[in-house]
């Protein structure tokens, strides 16, 4: 275990809301909305270009020792014989899906993270540190960092939570086995066993044309994020038992839509503490056990009551007996 102290933080951009048809400070440009597919295809070559031509290397600060961060730099001249990311142990790739394009995502996974730590979902929460760049040419430029730990909910509560390839990526790492800290003075206890990485993201998976506000960002350019994950945290947003990724019915993993809204509220179920909208709040429509007491409810921990057994329950059903 080891304590450290960190004083920066930088204004967060990462999150998929404030967007702006602006060049980061030099007056509105009008940019053509591209064809995604093609815009991909493009993306992707950027990547693996990068990838074939970069390595990568690991230093810890001399402030914080537990902080490891992710270096890439250009093989050539002393830097000839180093390995490509591209052919590296540790590269890993996924499948993402994004409307009418299937992407693929590269990821650099580096260390998981804790073996007994949860793994987050699309519709939880992380707590990390992070850099951000973007891929111009065969330079990268950074946009964002924070050295300070900082939550980000996934989802959020507006349907802009962070940007679909960096969550992706997230989902496949772990905290670390302690993690304490103490916002207010920037001290932090954690052990050096959390999940460290990076990914590649194509612009269709971040922010595509849209680039948030003062970011710099240029449309359609590829981002690059390293990250140190120390703790992934299960979210049940409306606090009725069930956890906000069981509450995305068509399993398309966007909870902010109008399919997720049954009683048609202008509220999405996964903010919704009455989901069908008949009065009786979802919690007490259904019984949670944490059988093993993680604090973590799976779906078999949950038993969704159907009281009159037309295979829909209570919780949706606005015409069960109880509620008339």
């Amino acid at each position: 275990m080891k304590y450290w102290k960190i004083l920066a933080i930088t204004t967060l951009i990462i999150m998929g809301g404030c967007k702006s048809d602006d060049d980061g400070g030099n007056g509105p440009v009008t940019v053509e909305l591209r064809d995604e597919q093609e815009v991909y295809l493009e993306n992707m070559d950027a990547i693996e270009t990068y990838l074939s031509t970069h390595f990568y290397k690991v230093e810890e600060t001399t402030t914080t020792p537990v902080f490891k961060q992710i270096i890439f730099d250009t093989i050539s001249g002393d830097n000839a014989n180093e390995t490509p990311i591209l052919e590296s142990d540790f590269l890993e790739q996924k499948t993402v899906e994004n409307g009418e394009v299937s992407y693929t995502l590269y990821y650099l996974k580096l260390r998981e993270g804790f073996e007994g730590e949860y793994k987050p979902t699309f519709a939880d929460k992380a707590i990390v540190t992070y850099k951000g760049t973007y891929i111009d040419s065969l330079t990268v430029r950074p946009f964002d960092e924070s050295n300070v730990p900082v939550s980000f909910d996934f989802p959020g509560a507006d349907g802009n939570g962070v940007i679909k390839g960096f969550h992706k990526a997230l989902s496949e790492f772990r905290g670390a086995s302690i993690f304490e800290g103490d916002d207010q003075n920037g001290t932090y206890n954690i052990s050096d066993d959390y999940g460290y990485g990076a990914v590649f993201i194509p612009s269709g998976l971040g922010y595509f044309y849209e680039v948030p506000s003062g970011s710099g960002i240029k449309s359609y350019a590829p981002l690059i994020f390293t990250f140190q994950m120390y703790k992934a945290i299960q979210m049940d947003h409306d606090g009725d038992g069930i956890p906000s990724y069981l509450e995305d019915t068509s399993g398309n993993e966007i909870l902010f839509e109008q399919a997720e809204d049954l009683d048609g509220d202008g509220v999405p179920n996964y903010l919704d503490p009455d989901d069908d909208g008949d009065g009786v709040p979802t919690a007490d429509e259904i019984e949670v056990n944490d059988a093993n007491e993680d604090g973590v409810i799976t779906e078999d921990e949950i038993n969704f009551i159907d009281t009159d057994n037309d295979g829909t329950p209570d919780y949706l059903d606005p015409n069960i007996p109880n509620a008339q």
